[in-house]
């Protein structure tokens, strides 16, 4: 093959390279970004990439009996953040590889021979990610140039992300464990039994209230998911072993002889109802009546039910 066919065939196929690892690096970081925008911005709160991190931590708590305890929840959102900064730092590597070292101006006392380009990629990637810029690798080439700035904001915005996440976390879980605790002492007090005694308005007032709580907690596990995977390790805290208190005073309200209090039963059915299936629906799996869905939550989250 004569010299310049040979210059041209390396030069087309060091496009093709080139244009093959931009196009993958581009998708490796839209992956990333997408996952983050579901779990953090959009209502579900549901990204496939991270749901797959907390369901796989999960279930390897459960197999070795919770012994992580209240850690597995946090656990897994810090393995969640860990990996959409590897796909950005991953993503932006394979754009920046086909451009080093030609498209780079190396600081003096830097000799880019002495290191491997894919090294020197993931180096700049992380170097840009985390807003360093230590300035020993400067941009020459301008599509390079134009692009880093977009990772380093990205890296900020991870940052940022990181941060609201772990803040957004802690209202729905206080809002759980109320719940668990008003339900624990409703059950010590002994109210169901004592429906029939006690005044009309008060009896609808406390289940009104405990319905409305009900379906924030409902709101709070469709659109912060995560939150499912936080154990309490008290169990006076824990919503999986007092919730079933909450069928026991709904069955008692139905079963009034008074039309006010009926009503408010029918209310708390319906919010029991509306977290039942949400619970099944996004985690158990058991196609069952709330009874059942409560009992699976409670074994789920190793937690015994109180009689």
């Amino acid at each position: 093959m004569p010299t310049a066919d040979r210059e041209a065939y390396h030069r087309g196929r060091r496009m093709v390279m080139e244009v093959l690892a931009t196009v993958a690096g581009i998708v490796v970081i839209v992956i990333g970004l997408h996952d983050m925008f579901h779990t953090l911005l959009h209502p579900t709160g549901q990204g496939r990439l991270s749901r797959l991190v907390l369901v796989g931590a999960w279930r390897i708590s459960r197999a070795t009996g919770h012994r992580l305890g209240s850690t597995v929840g946090p656990l897994a959102m810090v393995l969640v953040i860990l990996l959409w900064v590897l796909l950005q730092l991953l993503g932006w590597a394979l754009i920046y590889l086909p451009h080093v070292p030609e498209g780079f101006m190396y600081s003096s006392g830097v000799d880019p021979s002495d290191y491997p380009d894919v090294l020197e990629a993931v180096y700049l990637s992380a170097v840009t990610l985390s807003t360093l810029g230590y300035g020993d690798m400067v941009a020459t080439d301008l599509w390079i140039r134009t692009a880093s700035p977009l990772q380093a904001l990205t890296g900020f915005a991870l940052l940022t992300a990181a941060l609201t996440w772990f803040t957004q976390i802690y209202p729905p879980l206080s809002r759980r464990r109320s719940l668990a605790l008003e339900l624990k002492g409703l059950a010590d007090s002994d109210w169901a039994q004592s429906v029939e005694d006690e005044d009309a308005a008060v009896m609808t007032r406390v289940l009104d209230t405990l319905a409305a709580e009900v379906l924030k907690v409902r709101i709070d596990f469709a659109q912060h998911s995560e939150g499912f995977y936080f154990q309490e390790s008290e169990p006076d805290l824990a919503l999986a072993r007092q919730l079933p208190y909450a069928l026991q005073l709904c069955d008692v309200a139905l079963a009034s002889s008074q039309t006010i209090v009926r009503r408010s039963g029918r209310q708390l059915s319906l919010a029991i109802e509306q977290l039942s299936s949400e619970l099944d629906d996004n985690f158990l799996h058991t196609g069952g009546d709330p009874e059942e869905v409560f009992a699976a939550y409670a074994a789920d989250h190793g937690q015994e039910t109180r009689a």
